[in-house]
């Protein structure tokens, strides 16, 4: 659908957020009213969430900014049941304690980029385990189990996909679904929520929830869904050779942040930059009409900017001028060693622990590992996690070389020959 009456909509499709929708024309009319209240829930797995997350706070933003009023649900109940979308196996049981912990450490990043308070659009922030743990399991399963189909339920992605593996699925995952659904229509009758996001992969989960509602007498619930990122490529969006990227500063530093998106492939400057930015569309469009070396100017304007949204400017500045003077004043180019590695070696990539060897930062494979495990080492500074990683092209900065380092003051530059 095209030509939305709601700027919400119309910004979301501009920007390139959209791949699924419940009822395009119901939810136009709510959001032009200015009267789409939405939420996303983020589960509680790790201490940080991660640049995925990113994505659905990007929506949450749109959503206020053209009136509307977002809820960040924190999953402080559907965690310890665990969602079995995308995995082969049961994520791992975690104590209250943990998801508790977590929680804390997850909360105070939806204030940089959305305004909280008790105003018409200001967003609010709750959390499942207010309802899911005080559900009694006998009046659950009359009053909300019985809405559901075992039959349908078996078609749903994220269980379907795992039996087809023959990967066991346990009881409690089969129920993550019912929760989520559930989580929707109670935020449905607490705050007149009316719709929620999420990635695709979430689809099926959410249109349980709008159906569950039908079935419970909700007013009419809606779905929306972004496209799952991938780069260019075909690497999922936020992974690395190091690990995912994080959005608490403590888990990925602003640099580290920068850099990432300082590091983006040529092709998909400007879909990053409508997605992760909040720059005007007349000026992504110029970024995005700028040929050969100019487009790192583009990478840049979305490396300032997406830190900016996230760390705010004057870590965006630092972090800027941290890469100018690493990468672009020449002097690492003079004053470092360099060793001379095959092209061919890095086509095939080139093992993390061998370059390290190779360079002469460490003595042997085993002494490498002991390193990563203290995280000594380094590649374009950033920390080395897996010692299966492997150096191709694309790590490659803009000078043409890959950067090592052991500690904070021996870095070695590796340059194809």
């Amino acid at each position: 659908m095209t030509g939305f009456k709601s700027d919400f909509l119309n910004v979301l499709q501009s920007r390139g957020f959209i791949h699924q929708c419940s009822d395009f024309e119901g939810l136009d009319a709510l959001a032009a009213k200015g009267q789409a209240t939405a939420y996303v829930g983020y589960d509680c797995t790790a201490r940080s969430l991660h640049i995925g997350n990113f994505l659905t706070m990007m929506m949450l933003y749109w959503l206020q900014q053209t009136g509307n009023k977002p809820i960040t649900l924190m999953g402080g109940g559907t965690t310890m049941v665990g969602d079995p979308s995308g995995k082969d196996e049961t994520r791992a049981m975690r104590t209250v304690d943990e998801i508790e912990a977590n929680k804390a450490s997850i909360r105070g990043v939806f204030a940089k980029v959305l305004r909280y308070g008790d105003g018409a659009t200001d967003a609010i922030m709750l959390d499942n385990a207010e309802w899911l743990t005080k559900l009694n399991w006998i009046e659950m399963l009359r009053d909300i189990g019985r809405h559901f189909s075992v039959n349908r339920m078996l078609t749903m992605d994220s269980v379907r996909l795992r039996l087809e593996r023959e990967q066991e699925m346990s009881f409690i995952e089969f129920n993550y679904m019912v929760c989520q659904a559930y989580d929707f229509v109670e935020l449905s009758r607490r705050t007149g929520c009316r719709l929620q996001m999420g990635g695709s992969d979430q689809w099926g989960n959410i249109v349980n929830g709008v159906e569950l509602g039908r079935r419970m007498g909700t007013e009419q619930l809606f779905a929306l869904t972004t496209p799952l990122l991938t780069t260019a490529s075909g690497a999922k969006m936020g992974k690395t050779a190091q690990g995912a990227i994080w959005l608490n500063a403590d888990q990925c530093s602003p640099y580290e942040f920068w850099q990432y998106w300082r590091n983006t492939e040529d092709a998909d400057v400007v879909k990053f930059l409508k997605l992760f930015t909040t720059l005007p569309l007349s000026e992504i469009e110029k970024l995005g009409a700028l040929q050969g070396a100019e487009i790192n100017e583009a990478k840049k304007a979305l490396a300032d900017a997406a830190t900016t949204l996230l760390h705010g400017e004057e870590a965006a500045r630092t972090a800027a001028e941290t890469a100018r003077r690493t990468f672009e004043e020449g002097a690492i180019a003079e004053n470092l060693p360099t060793i001379e590695v095959a092209r061919s070696e890095l086509d095939a990539g080139l093992g993390v622990l061998n370059a390290f060897v190779k360079a002469g930062l460490v003595a042997s494979n085993g002494e490498a590992r002991r390193q990563i495990k203290g995280g000594g080492l380094r590649v374009n500074d950033v920390a080395v996690t897996d010692e299966k990683m492997a150096l191709t092209a694309n790590e490659l900065t803009s000078e043409g070389v890959i950067k090592l380092s052991l500690g904070k003051k021996r870095h070695v530059l590796v340059k194809p020959a």
